[in-house]
This record gives structure tokens, C-alpha cells and sequence, in this order.
């Protein structure tokens, strides 16, 4: 027996139970996706994955523990290659002397006075041999006629490092220009002049705090 022929409303219902089955299975499988990505079940007895925050150059919080920490690495100890840094010079290891560019000064000649300055201990040590510290004084007898600080201008530092039996003399000397200083006459041209004739007067010096044990004599005509 022939069946009944179906009907357009069959054909639509059995579309839709077709596209339906279709969406269900579509939002199962979005469904199981997302839960294996969000994990929303993980047991809350469990330690939760470390998460990295580290630095470059830092260690981990969960890498194994070591007994120096790799920012606490000490240095080197110094090797012969590295010489230790000098300290500054003692006054039992320096040797101060008075250098005059000559021993007797005709009429009108300006002495020229410098500085000789010897490391006699056996390690290098540092000195400050800038104007600063470098004094001058010329008398003659008790009377001093002249200090170099008395008008100096513009003084300066310059620490240097003096080797072990290293000698050093001051490049540019300093000129007397025969006259007695003064402070207050620093600006006057007509200071007093030192008598010549073969008068005798003696030059000191110290430099860096560390003063000349003998003086120089010089004789001035």
C-alpha cells in the first residue's frame, strides 16, 4: 500500500530537529573548550602554578636554592696585576728640599724658586703639590721679607701619586721679585726692596703640610 505523500510542515520539522541538533552540538564542544582553557574546578588544595616575575638576571622563586645568591658574587681578591691604591704619603716618607736656579743673584736678577719633593718609603703614596699647599718664605735672619701666600692669586689642587723612590721638582718656580711682602701692599709698586750688596738670605718651604728640613741660602748683590 502506497503511503500518504508527506507534506511540506514534515519536511520543515524534520529540518529544524536537524539544525537544532546541529547548535547543541556546536555549544557542547564551545562548552568543553572553555573549560579546559578557565580550569574553574582546579582543587583549592592544590598549590596554584607559580607565576614568573623575575628580572632578568634574577633567580626564580621556585628554581632551586644555591648556597651565593648570584647578586651577592664577591670580588676577586687583588692580584699582582691590580696594585692596591695608594694611601697618602707620611711625612717620615716624603723629603722636602728648597731648589734655587742659582746660588748668587747679580743686581736686577729675580730669583727663581722651586720645590724638590722625594717618596724615600717603599710604597707609592698621594700628595697634593698644587699651589695651594706650596709656601715660600725668604729671610734673612729672624726678618722675614717674604711669603709667596702673601698675594698669590688663584691657588689650586693637584693630588699626584709619588712612586717609591720617586724624586719630583716643581716645573714652574715661583719669582721673588727681591721686594718684603705684604698683604696690604699686595698693589703697591714701590714695596721695600731687599738689600743686595751681598746680603745672605735663606728660602724655605713646605709643600702638602710637609716642611723642608734645611733652607737654601742664596746671596743677593
Amino acid at each position: 500500500m502506497a503511503g500518504r505523500p508527506r507534506t511540506a510542515a514534515v519536511y520543515r520539522r524534520r529540518r529544524f530537529a536537524i539544525f537544532g541538533g546541529l547548535i547543541l552540538l556546536i555549544l557542547a564542544i564551545a562548552a568543553g573548550v572553555w573549560l579546559a582553557i578557565a580550569q574553574p574546578w582546579t582543587d583549592a588544595g592544590a598549590e596554584p602554578a607559580p607565576t614568573s616575575t623575575s628580572t632578568p638576571g634574577s633567580t626564580p622563586t621556585d628554581a632551586p636554592a644555591t648556597d651565593t645568591p648570584a647578586t651577592d658574587t664577591p670580588s676577586p681578591e687583588p692580584t699582582a696585576e691590580e696594585p692596591a691604591t695608594a694611601v697618602p704619603c707620611q711625612a717620615r716618607d716624603v723629603t722636602v728640599e728648597a731648589v734655587t736656579d742659582a746660588e748668587t743673584y747679580p743686581s736686577g736678577v729675580l730669583p727663581q724658586l722651586s720645590i724638590s719633593l722625594t717618596n724615600k718609603g717603599d710604597s707609592d703614596c698621594t700628595i697634593d703639590v698644587g699651589s695651594t699647599t706650596q709656601v715660600f718664605t725668604v729671610s734673612s735672619g729672624s726678618d722675614t721679607w717674604w711669603r709667596s701666600t702673601d698675594c698669590q692669586q688663584d691657588p689650586s689642587s693637584m693630588v699626584v701619586t709619588l712612586a717609591a723612590g720617586q724624586t719630583v721638582t716643581s716645573a714652574t718656580p715661583v719669582q721673588w721679585d727681591r721686594t718684603r711682602s705684604d698683604v696690604a701692599t699686595c698693589d703697591q709698586e714701590n714695596r721695600p726692596r731687599a738689600p743686595g750688596g751681598g746680603a745672605s738670605y735663606h728660602v724655605a718651604v713646605s709643600i702638602g703640610g710637609f716642611e723642608a728640613v734645611a733652607t737654601r741660602q742664596i746671596l743677593l748683590y
